[in-house]
């Protein structure tokens, strides 16, 4: 006799609609009105001046390097450079991004730090972590249609799921791997845990957080273009609408836009972590 998990799935997801739909719909309403104000900016803005601003984000967060400074402006004036339509796709994928790494930074840090005080909570939370990971990312968009509907939301709602895993992970291992001399020191000197958690462990751990950000990142990104399958729009459109007509030029086009969007990330991103890094050991010379 087989288990009828398909049905209870569905039931229970039906009964959550139906008790709960005002909260998903509130949600739905919040998040949008959050994607479509920052897309909104971000695409009215000129490109030249995004680029400028992002120039100016890698140089200084990069600790002043030229050579990451000029990858990240040549990549995000190439962008621009391969037409009008690119750059407001790629803006909207953007938008997308920004507010689905906030929302896992806001989730995910709180709870690697409840993970690495609680070794309780951390062996309960880690098999969820796992599942997270290895289910296929094409799953999580079914859920977020049936809560809330195509568009923008579910797609960042599914991609917070997929990318948060990375950033959970790595700032709880950053912070228990933090000497456990240097905790004694600051226990010595009479520091409370709040104080020794945010004036000591999470500075030692930022390497592996900003790591973990990192990953997170270039995770959402690939989310982000799966989604477009429930009408998020952004250049997973193009890559999408390439592989329904065949047009391997299209979807090259959009291919080489999400490259280019995905090294900026990654390079600002990367950049900061290995200044942290550089501090940290300069602090210990």
């Amino acid at each position: 006799m087989d288990m009828p998990l398909q049905n209870w799935t569905n039931d229970s997801v039906r009964a959550l609609v139906r008790s709960y739909g005002w909260v998903f719909d509130a949600i739905n309403e919040g998040l949008l009105g959050i994607v479509v104000g920052l897309t909104n900016f971000l695409t009215t803005v000129p490109w030249p001046l995004v680029v400028i601003f992002t120039m100016a984000l890698a140089y200084f967060l990069s600790g002043r390097k030229i050579g990451t400074t000029v990858l990240v402006t040549v990549c995000m004036f190439f962008i621009g450079f391969l037409s009008p339509k690119f750059w407001d796709k790629s803006m909207q994928t953007l938008g997308v991004m920004v507010i689905s790494i906030v929302i896992c930074v806001v989730i995910g840090i709180p709870v690697a730090i409840a993970m690495s005080r609680n070794p309780r909570f951390r062996n309960a939370v880690l098999p969820i972590l796992d599942l997270m990971q290895t289910i296929p990312s094409f799953c999580y968009l079914i859920p977020g249609i049936m809560l809330f509907g195509l568009g923008a939301v579910p797609a960042i709602i599914a991609t917070v799921i997929y990318a948060a895993p990375p950033l959970i992970r790595l700032t709880d291992l950053g912070i228990r791997l933090v000497d456990r001399e240097v905790i004694e020191a600051a226990e010595s000197f009479g520091a409370s845990p709040r104080l020794k958690l945010f004036q000591v462990q999470i500075p030692l751990a930022l390497p592996n957080i900003t790591q973990g950000i990192n990953q997170t990142t270039l995770m959402a990104l690939a989310m982000v273009v799966i989604a477009s399958m429930i009408g998020t729009r952004g250049l997973g459109d193009e890559v999408l609408l390439g592989l329904q007509q065949l047009n391997v030029g299209r979807a090259v086009e959009a291919g080489i836009a999400i490259v280019l969007l995905a090294i900026v990330m990654d390079r600002i991103t990367q950049a900061y972590g290995d200044r942290i890094q550089q501090g940290k050991k300069k602090g210990e010379v």
